[in-house]
């Protein structure tokens, strides 16, 4: 797996030089070969990698180079048909090829990607799942040895939210998960993260936030989703704990069972509150 892992880090100008580079090799040997050894099929190579690796409209450009190359071989090794119009139409019937490639891998790497990110989303609310969330969390982290930018996880636990389902139905629940997202997801910046963690429990992860911060968002956030909440009629309010990190964890877990304890005294205590700490190792 280390292997196409680190084929898929590479920039797409190393991978257009590289088609490039393959598809004047293959037009080389092409020519050398003669008019009796078809090379046609080799193109696809430099077509696919470009396809794969950049983009779609690079790999038609270089789909369209790939047949004037073979066009260009063709013609120098001394092909000879009944009338030129041969030419033409045997580039065109190649240059065909090449396109149904390039749009064939093309359909194929979109659908992988969607089904990648459905592995990553959570189907209801489209927040990210809680193994993506806990990715993140070390990404986070693995940044914060580097940097030293603080960052805060935040964990949110729904208050009387088994009782919505019961008297008002699970649909009303679903909107419920669904509202809080979505509030997330409009005031949070593009750069935070908000995770459905297990049925009624969220996280979001801060990054470059300091506990100050912190504390200033959260507190709009909180009163906001409350609001949104009384404004739905919807009798639900929200125990949270909060962690700012100032010196790197060793593992994503020892964060989440921190700021896990902390939403839980909440949650025993009188619910409805935020309760803040600081990681220091």
């Amino acid at each position: 797996m280390k292997f196409p892992a680190s084929l898929e880090k590479r920039s797409k100008p190393f991978w257009i030089i590289v088609g490039l580079i393959l598809a004047a090799e293959i037009g080389i040997l092409d020519f050398l070969s003669g008019h009796e050894l078809a090379f046609s099929l080799f193109y696809l190579f430099p077509i696919s990698l470009v396809t794969w690796f950049a983009n779609r409209r690079t790999a038609i450009v270089l789909a369209i180079m790939c047949a004037w190359v073979w066009f260009v071989a063709d013609v120098a090794a001394g092909s000879s048909y009944s009338h030129y119009f041969i030419y033409i139409w045997n580039t065109l019937i190649c240059l065909s090829f090449f396109m149904v490639t390039v749009l064939l891998l093309s359909a194929l790497k979109r659908a992988l990607a969607r089904e990648k990110l459905l592995t990553l989303i959570d189907h209801l609310t489209g927040a990210v799942n809680s193994g993506r969330f806990y990715d993140l969390v070390q990404v986070e982290i693995d940044r914060f040895q580097r940097h030293k930018h603080p960052f805060t996880l935040i964990y949110i636990d729904i208050d009387n939210f088994k009782a919505v389902n019961e008297k008002l139905g699970y649909p009303i629940g679903d909107q419920v998960l669904c509202a809080i997202v979505r509030y997330a997801q409009k005031h949070l910046r593009k750069i935070d993260v908000i995770a459905r963690l297990d049925g009624d429990k969220f996280g979001l992860l801060l990054t470059k936030t300091s506990q100050g911060s912190a504390c200033i968002v959260l507190a709009k956030f909180q009163c906001g989703l409350l609001q949104e909440m009384k404004r739905n009629n919807w009798p639900v309010t929200f125990s949270i704990g909060v962690v700012t990190c100032n010196t790197s964890p060793s593992k994503t877990n020892e964060l989440m069972t921190m700021v896990d304890e902390l939403m839980y005294s909440v949650k025993r205590g009188s619910k409805n509150a935020v309760k803040y700490a600081s990681y220091t190792g």
